[in-house]
């Protein structure tokens, strides 16, 4: 009896332990271990029947690294939601495209490759981005930054990119980037290096997996730390 009820204490210490109460504690945590990709699954097309296809994703020096090829996606096995995450990234060799989503559900929920999600666009010169993958978010200044209302919309051939508010906010290439983005409710509010790029409101998700991308480019993260608000 004592013996069981030892095992009984000891697992409710465990769950306790495994799932902390984030309405109470606002201490910043880190989603990468710095040694292999703990906490997220890969979600690639491309090697969902080809034997000879590559992890795009990979830890160097530990740094997580997105190669860029094959393309697909880095996806959480949490979901988050009321948080700031911090990321430091860099394009170490030439420029090129990538992505941080927020509030990711559905896989391949477009073009058979992107989750549902809004994507916070990492493309070199477009950082602060942001764009609607079958989920919408709104912006002051709309038609200016999205183009013709009549053409907006969140999946194939319409406008779902919205422009950010500024330019020349990202580092000289080659050098490390620093991107807070902060997920409030139905609000999503983006800064690059210290500047405001983008303040999304009314989001259609306010909770999700969160998501990188692999899109072409090689791309290093020292740093992707979360804080529960």
């Amino acid at each position: 009896m004592r013996t069981l009820l030892s095992i009984i204490v000891f697992a409710v210490a465990m769950i306790s332990w495994k799932t902390p109460d984030l309405k109470k504690d606002k201490t910043p945590y880190s989603l990468f271990n710095g040694t292999d990709l703990t906490g997220w699954h890969v979600d690639v097309p491309d090697m969902d029947n080809n034997p000879q296809a590559v992890n795009p994703f990979i830890v160097r020096d530990n740094r997580l690294v997105s190669l860029g090829n094959p393309r697909g996606h880095l996806i959480t096995d949490s979901i988050y939601q009321n948080y700031k995450l911090e990321i430091d990234y860099r394009f170490p060799n030439k420029p090129g495209n990538c992505g941080v989503l927020v509030h990711a559900s559905t896989p391949r929920a477009l073009y058979g490759m992107f989750p549902k999600s809004i994507e916070v666009q990492m493309e070199h010169k477009n950082a602060g981005d942001f764009w609607c993958i079958v989920e919408d978010v709104e912006v002051p200044n709309m038609e200016n930054r999205r183009g013709p209302k009549d053409n907006w919309g969140t999946t194939e051939g319409k406008e779902r990119r919205i422009q950010n508010l500024t330019e020349n906010s990202e580092a000289p290439l080659g050098q490390w980037n620093t991107m807070v983005i902060e997920c409030r409710d139905n609000s999503i509010t983006v800064w690059v290096n210290g500047e405001l790029v983008n303040n999304g409101l009314n989001a259609t998700a306010h909770k999700g997996q969160i998501a990188l991308q692999a899109e072409g480019a090689e791309v290093e993260f020292k740093k992707i730390e979360i804080t529960p608000l």
